[in-house]
């Protein structure tokens, strides 16, 4: 039987020291929950941990520029390669060999230097691109940019030889290129000039009837996409700055105050506002794509350049959000429609919040310290992640081709330890990266948690009190239940969080060997089988929704209680299925509107940081990235993050009421604490009646 709440009721001193306010939940409680909070403070200093391990062997650069022949990052200014961001790959048939298809040779052992830009042939001679300056070629890196890599003539007989040979240290440009996400991707389409000129001094023979294909297949491998969708997300902070942490505050902001001031409409604002949202930014999509209108994404190469498709995996993805953008569009306006009837239910539902925030005004500004605080785990956590997926070692690979060539110090053919140099990565990078990422989902739905319950604390001494007003409701209350969180409950808030983030990666690995499945031969065939097989993610949200909407009332039992995670989960399960129905009626649409008032705030959060990666500033120089899809992506992430901390000011103060209020009622037989004006508020749409008759 389930403890009556009234024992842990109690009241304390105001101000003057004598009058007593009642109904005020007192604070003789105990640590819940130790052995998890030891566990998640183990777990930071793993972070810690992991996160320096990343810092000390990662280098973002690696993500964005390639590696030259003697293993350096392109524009590393510690090895001499400062403004030189530019891979190019020396030898043409070097190239050729490594894209046929039996050979064994592969581009990463051809010889490729860093370049200021992409060398071109001449229109009248032969240009030539020389290897770094060393030994008798005694000219300085600027010098040997200024003469645009070209010191043939410095060259002796001994090195000319072999540079007809196509053993450097000089090789001809034959094929033009150009700058291809920081690697130079050489067009087979050979000067006729340059070609003519090549063949007079005697120059071997060169092929070019695959010589696109072999870089085509390095810019577009899934490692170099990953790769440089990860160097965007550093490219492009000042976005994720802007989009993903100051906009969706304040738009967060504003809704919380128009909700204080403007209760009745907030709700048709709010669907309104949403469906004009999905239709403009379905439409904005329609437009980047082509389908319609001229304003379609269009490669920086000519069109019937023969390497056009290395932009077709970006452009797959935008028409793929595209539909999946239409679907939701055409789903959001029948729901609206849906739901028009029931607006003003959910009006009356968010009069509740309304009437709080008004007494509790605090609860309006506290969203902001957890907001402060996952902002900087955030910055810490994007640095971190930045590195540890640039934390491979640079080793040289073991190759038998032929990849000789003139070496400058030794003046000589060097045949011996020309291999090229790759980033290895060990299976504990992997490990390490996967641990991040879960880390990251716990420690947001850790302060996602402390923030629910201090505000759940709050509004719960709000309703106990009988909604009296005093000089301590708007900010001791709040200070009150931080206090609580921190001395007795951040335990059970460890375990709460702990648990959604293992249910959510267990429906994560369940929904990848789902889409594993989905594309093998083991889909079954029978009916049954497709339909069980089809309604398992069904039934993984499901259970997902049940698992996060459980948590969210154990942490108002938390707050009221003082229990442990496990023990206030089934006070709040009990309480929820003996007034399923009375909570149900009111509660859910106004988490509809709340859920699309989230919506709204991450959606514009995605879609001006679109138009702000769309701009000149991120297309060219050092900033350009290759795909705005992951930057977007991760500002609507982060917007819907900053709007669930401070729309949960109305969503657990619903909550709350409304729990507080069944419990009341189950024992009292009435509410004896419901504050007049809550009843009041309730009582305007009969929502006073739904809840007292409860389940029929």
């Amino acid at each position: 039987m389930r403890v009556p709440l009234g024992a842990v009721i109690g009241r304390y001193p105001s101000s003057d020291g004598t009058t007593q306010m009642g109904g005020i939940i007192r604070h003789n409680r105990k640590c819940r929950d130790i052995a998890v909070l030891v566990i998640f403070i183990g777990f930071w200093v793993a972070m810690i941990v992991n996160s320096s391990f990343g810092f000390n062997q990662g280098n973002p650069s690696r993500l964005t520029y390639g590696l030259d022949y003697k293993g350096n990052v392109c524009g590393d200014k510690h090895a001499g390669l400062r403004e030189l961001e530019l891979k190019y790959w020396l030898n043409p048939n070097q190239i050729h060999q490594s894209g046929l298809k039996d050979s064994q040779f592969k581009l990463a052992n051809a010889r490729s230097i860093c370049l200021l830009d992409c060398p071109i042939p001449s229109e009248d001679s032969l240009n030539w691109v020389c290897d770094y300056p060393d030994g008798d070629i005694r000219l300085s890196t600027d010098d040997w940019i200024d003469r645009n890599y070209d010191y043939f003539e410095f060259l002796t007989p001994e090195m000319r030889n072999s540079t007809l040979q196509l053993q450097g240290p000089c090789y001809p440009v034959i094929f033009p290129s150009v700058n291809v996400y920081w690697s130079c991707q050489l067009i087979a389409r050979a000067s006729n000039v340059s070609l003519k000129h090549w063949q007079q001094l005697g120059g071997v023979s060169i092929e070019n009837i695959v010589i696109n294909n072999s870089i085509h297949k390095y810019i577009n491998s899934r490692s170099a996409v990953l790769k440089r969708y990860m160097a965007d997300i550093g490219k492009a902070w000042p976005v994720l700055i802007v989009c993903g942490g100051i906009l969706p505050l304040f738009l967060s902001v504003i809704w919380l105050l128009m909700i204080r001031h403007f209760v009745s409409a907030m709700p048709w604002i709010t669907v309104v506002l949403f469906n004009i949202l999905i239709v403009s930014v379905t439409m904005f999509c329609y437009l980047k794509v082509g389908w319609i209108g001229n304003d379609a994404i269009s490669p920086i190469i000519g069109e019937h350049d023969p390497y056009i498709h290395v932009f077709g995996r970006e452009l797959t993805h935008l028409r793929a959000v595209t539909v999946l953008m239409t679907f939701i569009m055409v789903v959001s306006v029948l729901t609206s429609i849906a739901i028009v009837r029931r607006i003003l239910m959910a009006t009356s539902v968010l009069k509740v919040a309304a009437k709080v925030i008004g007494e509790v005004q605090a609860l309006i500004i506290f969203p902001i310290i957890p907001y402060a605080v996952l902002a900087v785990f955030y910055m810490f956590w994007i640095s971190a992640a930045l590195h540890l997926f640039s934390s491979g070692r640079v080793v040289q690979n073991n190759c038998n081709s032929n990849c000789c060539a003139y070496d400058l110090l030794e003046k000589k053919v060097n045949c011996d330890r020309c291999c090229g140099y790759s980033i290895r990565y060990t299976p504990h990078i992997g490990v390490s990266i996967l641990f991040h990422l879960l880390g990251c989902y716990w420690a947001t739905q850790f302060f996602i948690a402390c923030s629910s319950t201090v505000i759940a604390g709050s509004v719960a001494s709000y309703y106990w009190a009988r909604g009296e007003t005093s000089p301590e409701i708007p900010f001791r209350s709040v200070i009150s239940s931080m206090k609580r969180l921190m001395r007795y409950s951040l335990g059970s808030v460890a375990l709460g969080s702990l648990t959604v983030s293992f249910v959510e990666s267990i429906r994560f690995l369940l929904e990848s060997i789902r889409r594993k499945l989905k594309v093998s031969t083991h889909v079954p065939d029978s009916w049954i089988g497709k339909a069980a097989y089809q309604s398992s993610h069904c039934f993984q949200r499901c259970i997902e929704w049940i698992i996060k909407s459980v948590n969210r009332n154990a942490y108002i039992m938390i707050a009221i209680t003082g229990k442990s995670f496990f023990r206030a989960s089934a006070i709040a399960t009990e309480l929820i299925m003996n007034n399923i129905l009375r909570i149900g009626r009111v509660n859910v649409i106004g988490d509809v509107i709340l859920f699309l008032g989230k919506l709204c705030v991450s959606l514009s959060s995605a879609v001006i940081a679109f138009l702000m990666l769309d701009s000149h500033k991120y297309k060219s120089a050092h900033n350009k990235i290759s795909s705005p899809l992951l930057p977007v992506m991760i500002c609507w992430t982060l917007g819907y993050i900053v709007a669930t901390l401070f729309f949960g000011v109305v969503e657990m103060s619903i909550d709350t009421i409304i729990l507080s209020f069944c419990q009341d009622s189950e024992e009292h037989g009435t509410a004896q604490y419901a504050p007049p004006l809550l009843i009041e508020t309730l009582s305007d749409n009969n929502d006073m009646q739904r809840l007292t008759q409860g389940p029929q």
